[in-house]
């Protein structure tokens, strides 16, 4: 129980640490930012605390199937961080802020060409964006998008050499899918097949979705608020993790669902041999 507590509270303390480093690296940053900053980081650590605190699970998937969880906010905690420091470097330029600024450029150069979800996030600018703001949001959308694509690689190559989920011993489904009623009626398997896939048809199309509606509405959101570090950060951020994180969890759901047919498949054969069911056709 302590050391449950003990980890929950970490866990806490790192999401405020990520959700804070915007207001605290950047200059500048307004008293009442900081509130808003404070409840959302007091906010966000209280539901981590009772989420990874508590026995039974409520909202977090994959609780106990690491490093599922540990591999998304370690990604974008660093594209929070890099972000950040590129922001920081406008105004207080240091060497570490220039090393950050040049390989998010480099990176934005190489990943910006046509049809690329980074060349539709700079096409959604309205006409009247200013060049330093267009070249902000390349820097920050390459950075960004390569940081999700580096941490869905890294998840993909651990699926592969050690058996996740299942590398830490049984995986339960109530535990670590806590939104997934495997009751609810139809074939677990089936349902599991086709929640993977549309996680994973999201996840690979809203890169290029969220730009265009964006641009469709730009009557009710001026995407030239970016200008503001802070929201470029948050947005960047946002527009990069949760089609990897979508990505991410319909690649775990489609694992879960292939761990589910094996045991089908040796239960079945269990039962072949013991002379009381036949081996399927």
């Amino acid at each position: 129980m302590i050391s449950r507590m003990f980890s929950a509270l970490v866990r806490a303390m790192l999401v405020v640490l990520m959700i804070a480093t915007p207001s605290i690296l950047l200059p500048g940053t307004t008293a009442d930012t900081a509130q808003i900053v404070a409840l959302l980081g007091i906010a966000a650590a209280l539901f981590t605390f009772i989420e990874y605190n508590s026995t039974y699970p409520s909202l977090v998937e994959f609780r106990q199937a690491p490093p599922f969880n540990r591999l998304r906010f370690l990604g974008l905690f660093a594209t929070v961080f890099a972000l950040t420091l590129i922001a920081k470097g406008v105004h207080e330029p240091t060497t570490l802020t220039r090393l950050f600024e040049a390989m998010g450029t480099r990176i934005a150069e190489v990943m910006d060409f046509p049809y690329s979800p980074v060349r539709l996030m700079v096409l959604m600018l309205p006409p009247e964006a200013t060049h330093d703001l267009a070249a902000s949001v390349r820097t920050a959308a390459g950075l960004s998008y390569l940081v999700s694509l580096l941490a869905l690689g890294a998840f993909v190559l651990i699926l592969r050499m050690t058996g996740w989920p299942t590398r830490h011993g049984s995986f339960n489904v109530w535990v670590n899918l806590p939104t997934f009623d495997p009751t609810a009626g139809g074939d677990v398997v089936e349902r599991l097949d086709r929640d993977a896939s549309i996680n994973l048809i999201l996840g690979f199309l809203l890169p290029f979705i969220i730009p265009a509606v964006v641009k469709l509405a730009s009557d009710l959101f001026n995407p030239i608020s970016l200008q503001d570090p802070q929201t470029l950060i948050w947005t960047m951020a946002a527009w990069a993790f949760l089609p990897a994180s979508m990505i991410m969890r319909g690649i775990a759901m489609n694992r879960v669902a292939r761990m589910i047919c094996k045991q089908r498949r040796r239960a079945a054969a269990a039962r072949a041999e013991a002379g009381k069911d036949p081996l399927p056709a």
